[in-house]
């Protein structure tokens, strides 16, 4: 039995390891007004970090069902099934975009995995699964092995300016409000696949040392993790993170990764994160 893996733009996979591990992607978009760009196709983070210093914040779109069955009928070709990864349905419909898909293609068995997160942890479960499937174990198994994984992931990020999320409805009003007149630097997580406030932090110096904290107190067993830290145009500040992370928990690999068109959309440039799940 042959498995494919799909998972969506927002993982931010790097386009060689996606090649390496045969992971399929399937883009959401930015819109500027009337210009629509896929992002990781169309659009560079880079590119539109700077495209929004000179432009109103563009909204964002997911996927088609559409999109989602023409990927999955080509993938029938070749493959018994798929796995299809995608960020969490608490703050898109990119997943049900692929549920509804996966029931509409025939002569493949689709299995959509919510990863009810974002960014490269979201990467985390599509690199795992691609592992998996190239030494031929089953999708269920796989699913199986992604499900575990959820017990130990974790991601906690901050943001400059809370205005972003509560524009773009992933954050309430009132605690926009609180953030913006206190001038506190949020600590954030995903729960029950919502993005919510986890602690308030005065500054972004104290915000990225709880961060640490928190890290630490997951691996302090010695048991070996994989870590990413994901910057929004922030590169040599996450370089030098890196740098003293590595040097303070040697049991953890470290990358590094980014927030790019869609979610930098939602978060703002200067947003850091810090995720991390047990290997």
């Amino acid at each position: 039995m042959k498995t494919a893996v799909v998972t969506d733009s927002t993982a931010y996979i790097p386009k060689d390891l996606r090649e390496k591990l045969n992971i399929h992607m399937i883009p959401l978009s930015v819109i500027f007004g009337d210009e629509t760009y896929q992002e990781e196709v169309e659009i560079s983070a880079s590119d539109f970090y700077e495209e929004v210093k000179h432009k109103e914040l563009p909204t964002t779109s997911q996927p088609s069902i559409g999109e989602f069955t023409a990927l999955y009928e080509k993938l029938a070709n070749e493959f018994d099934a798929v796995i299809s990864i995608h960020l969490s349905s608490g703050v898109s419909g990119t997943f049900q975009g692929a549920v509804s898909a996966g029931s509409m293609v025939d002569g493949i068995k689709a299995y959509p995995f919510d990863s009810e997160i974002s960014c490269m942890v979201q990467g985390f479960y599509a690199i795992e699964a691609a592992e998996m499937a190239q030494q031929g174990i089953s999708a269920t198994d796989i699913i199986a092995r992604l499900q575990e994984m959820k017990q130990s992931t974790r991601a906690y990020f901050m943001v400059d300016d809370l205005s972003h999320l509560q524009r773009g409805g992933r954050l309430s009003s009132a605690q926009a409000l609180i953030g913006s007149l206190l001038q506190v630097k949020p600590l954030l997580h995903f729960v029950d696949k919502k993005i919510v406030p986890f602690e308030k932090i005065r500054t972004r110096k104290k915000a990225m040392k709880r961060i640490i904290e928190l890290l630490g107190e997951d691996v302090k067993s010695g048991e070996p993790f994989r870590a990413v830290i994901i910057h929004a145009n922030r590169e040599e500040e996450a370089v030098e993170w890196k740098a003293e992370l590595e040097a303070a928990y040697p049991n953890v690999e470290f990358m590094l990764s980014y927030f790019g068109p869609v979610i930098g959309t939602h978060l703002g440039e200067g947003a850091m994160g810090l995720g991390w799940v047990k290997k």
